[in-house]
């Protein structure tokens, strides 16, 4: 029988590459799993040692992942986490918008610290996020606030929307075409003469000059991803994707119009790094023992302002791109079914449990009451009207020990089985609520701050089928 030459052969048909064999071939997915800013970096951060690509598959400057090491703190906007790392490539990946004026500072600022240890390298099918889309995302958000101060989006300003309104709209540049100067120079015609009616754009001159310097800077590290992600696959090398943003800040899924512009779940990573769903073996949510949220939209389990205070207090909640205060509240269940289900969840990291310890009890909503005493228990509405009435319903967990010291140094010693009894207990609770375990714990901002108490291969078997909806 005549096969395939080896080279043209696909991986995924019989006698290729194995499937979901647990082999090192693995492609992990990191998804946030409540509004945005659950410490996604740092976990990404930490699985990124057992990867040898790390790919950003969508967002751009808008998203900052705090990167806390021994030499010392970064942020992250545009740069993959993979970069902080010897022997790993990071890749700004192909569902990106890329600021390529902020992606250059952001370079030289790790050089300087001497902290771009691994790799970088953007996909040429990434797009170019412009200065004209910053100055237009103001203009938008504006727009809307005057129309009625409750429908603005509070969006970071950073030009996201507009600049995946225009890739959409196929009126976008990709990083692949700023070497090819007709392309690059019609296309900004084209834009200019579509956003005349926007005030204060940059000149045109000026904007192309920028780019094209850009451009010069950054072509050693505009490459065709393909072959590095593929050819990874084939030698059964490790790839991680990393999240920006969260499931609930999805365009289709999360809370329309107060999300982002792009597909924050597992599905959108596949999308936007450019690989099939055969290959993907784990798909890791992160959500903060609490909840927290910046910017518009719904937030049902908001603290009273006393208790919100506290977390913004002793969870350092700001905003890393943008500094804004979070909204802060508690973890809702509702929420965390839902996105277990949208994204196919087979392990949840649960950080800064170390935020509430020494709380005599911490509320975790279960459901969602309306007046008539209608309950919702696993999906959020899907119409912000909808919200309207909805009430919280809490149960009270015990709470646990601070963090003392001689217990950060005992779970760096003997790792998960040092958590305080009361942290298990509600761990737990969360696995039995979501049927998703609980594999990661995270009780500092410190790299090394980070326990696994599962495994997909050894110790506490997990829950068949892994969730409730994966049948």
């Amino acid at each position: 029988m005549w096969h395939a030459p080896a080279h043209r052969r696909n991986p995924f048909q019989a006698g290729g590459l194995p499937r979901g064999t647990g082999t090192s071939m693995t492609v992990r997915i990191v998804i946030g799993a409540q509004y945005g800013d659950e410490a996604k970096g740092k976990i990404t951060d930490y699985l990124a040692a057992d990867a040898r690509y790390v790919v950003r598959t969508g967002g751009g400057p808008n998203a900052g992942h705090s990167i806390h090491l021994p030499e010392g703190s970064v942020i992250l906007h545009q740069l993959s986490v993979g970069v902080l790392r010897h022997g790993v490539t990071g890749i700004s990946g192909p569902g990106m918008v890329v600021q390529p004026m902020r992606f250059v500072d952001e370079m030289r600022e790790l050089e300087e610290k001497k902290l771009l240890l691994g790799e970088p390298v953007i996909s040429d099918r990434a797009h170019v996020l412009l200065p004209i889309h910053e100055v237009e995302d103001a203009w938008e958000d504006a727009l809307r606030a005057r129309q009625d101060p409750s429908r603005g989006i509070g969006t970071t300003g950073r030009g996201i929307g507009p600049a995946y309104a225009d890739r959409y709209g196929r009126w976008g540049i990709r990083y692949g075409e700023l070497s090819h100067l007709d392309t690059l120079r019609a296309r900004l015609d084209l834009l200019y003469e579509r956003k005349r009616l926007i005030p204060n754009l940059p000149p045109r001159a000026e904007l192309e000059r920028s780019l094209l310097e850009a451009g010069e800077r950054l072509s050693p590290y505009i490459r065709d991803v393909d072959p590095l992600l593929f050819g990874a696959l084939e030698r059964e090398e490790p790839i991680l994707l990393e999240g920006a943003q969260s499931a609930l800040l999805d365009i289709d899924f999360g809370t329309y119009p107060f999300v982002t512009s792009s597909h924050p779940t597992s599905a959108g990573a596949l999308v936007g790094a450019g690989l099939p769903p055969q290959c993907v073996s784990e798909v890791i949510g992160v959500a903060k023992a609490y909840a927290t949220r910046v910017g518009g939209g719904p937030f049902l389990t908001r603290a009273e302002p006393r208790e919100e205070e506290y977390l913004q207090r002793i969870g350092g909640e700001r905003g890393a791109t943008t500094g804004r205060p979070r909204g802060c509240g508690w973890l809702d269940l509702v929420l965390l079914r839902y996105v277990a289900r949208l994204n196919g969840l087979t392990s949840l990291a649960i950080t800064k449990v170390d935020v509430l310890g020494g709380l005599e009890s911490v509320p975790v909503c279960t459901a969602y009451v309306r007046p008539d005493g209608t309950r919702w228990t696993d999906r959020p509405p899907t119409a912000i009207d909808d919200y309207a009435g909805l009430e919280p319903v809490y149960v009270r967990r015990p709470g646990w020990p601070e963090f003392h010291p001689r217990l950060t140094e005992r779970l760096r010693r003997e790792g998960a089985r040092a958590l305080p009894r009361a942290l298990q207990e509600f761990l737990a609770f969360v696995e039995q609520e979501t049927g998703v375990p609980v594999e990661y714990v995270s009780y500092g901002a410190q790299r090394d701050e980070t326990v696994r108490r599962t495994s997909s291969r050894t110790g506490r078997p997990r829950p068949e089928p892994i969730s409730r909806w994966a049948k």
